[in-house]
């Protein structure tokens, strides 16, 4: 058996991987969580978070690569309720790349991390053969609260689930740039920072957070559903997405459920400040267009299940095969 791009799409094949074969040697409680960063008690509570990037085109409508690695490693410390503070870059610089567009790409990487407050403070540059590309990794850490656990497994029967803004837009603005379709679709990639911290600064009981990337937001839910053995019900008609994407989508085939954002987050919070936490989400940037989208059931399950606009029930899984193209 050889690796395909499926196992790198962030769906059922890429947990198949993890599962099967990382975890299986890796053996540290804090990887087991499966959150998108670790919390470690022993260093004085930080979070720690790695992730690589490795999207084509480099430079896209709405961000680049540069603002793509800041805003996903930002924004995974967030799911842990982290206040971000240093980032490590490492640069893996393809023979043939342009210095011009890589300088571009660096500069557009200090200013997404002058914006989310953040400060790189150790990177790496090596040139390997190839065709012009560049992959980008980073580490990030953040200092949490004392006493703050913000995690799938928090997660409560009774809670309301609140969606960021609109599904899709990332995936569809790198769709377009590779297949040449003029489109005013941009890319949402940006760090959610103030954002959640408004949340958090105003007392709004969040248990969990998770940003919508790769497999888009049903594979996420799933992700989530899975750690905390709750059933999560959605409602078709309350996600928010643009008509322009919906339209794309509709042409190529395409479901916003399953299509990558880098500049959404998915909120899990008490039932009875969910009016409270729209109404921040939406005057923070990036928050327009928030929605509460569904509940967490009591089901002991797990599981998400969509209420249609037809009145059906339909139960989502993750995202199967390849999420063409390689959004991240």
């Amino acid at each position: 058996m050889k690796i395909t791009m499926s196992e790198g799409a962030g769906g059922n094949a890429t947990a198949k991987l993890i599962s099967g074969l990382f975890l299986k040697y890796f053996n540290s409680p804090y990887l087991h969580e499966m959150e998108d960063a670790a919390l470690l008690p022993d260093l004085g509570k930080i979070a720690f978070t790695t992730d690589s990037f490795v999207v084509r085109p480099l430079i896209f409508k709405g961000g680049d690569i540069g603002r793509l690695a800041v805003s996903g490693t930002v924004n995974d410390l967030l799911t842990r309720g982290a206040e971000p503070k240093y980032l490590t870059a490492a640069f893996v610089l393809e023979e043939g790349l342009e210095i011009g567009i890589l300088e571009k790409i660096v500069a557009s990487l200090q200013k997404t991390a002058m914006e989310a407050g953040v400060e790189v403070v150790a990177g790496d540059t090596k040139v390997m053969e190839g065709s012009g590309g560049l992959i980008i990794n980073t580490a990030g850490v953040g200092s949490v609260a004392c006493g703050a656990s913000l995690g799938a497994r928090a997660i409560e029967a009774g809670d309301c689930i609140i969606l960021s803004g609109r599904l899709g837009e990332h995936h569809a603005a790198i769709v377009s740039e590779r297949m040449g379709i003029d489109s005013e679709i941009t890319s949402d990639a940006a760090p959610l920072n103030k954002m959640v911290g408004t949340l958090l600064e105003n007392g709004i009981p969040v248990h969990a957070m998770r940003d919508v990337t790769r497999g888009g937001l049903a594979t996420i839910l799933n992700e989530m559903a899975e750690v905390s053995g709750k059933e999560f019900l959605i409602e078709e008609e309350k996600l928010p997405v643009s008509e322009e994407v919906r339209s794309f989508a509709g042409i190529l085939g395409l479901d916003p459920l399953y299509m990558g954002n880098e500049g959404k987050m998915a909120f899990f919070l008490a039932r009875d400040r969910a009016d409270d936490a729209l109404e921040l989400i939406r005057k923070s940037p990036y928050g327009e267009y928030a929605a509460a989208i569904g509940t967490v059931g009591d089901a002991a399950t797990g599981g998400v299940i969509l209420h249609t606009a037809i009145g059906g029930r339909r139960r989502l899984g993750p995202l199967y095969g390849e999420g063409l193209p390689r959004i991240c």
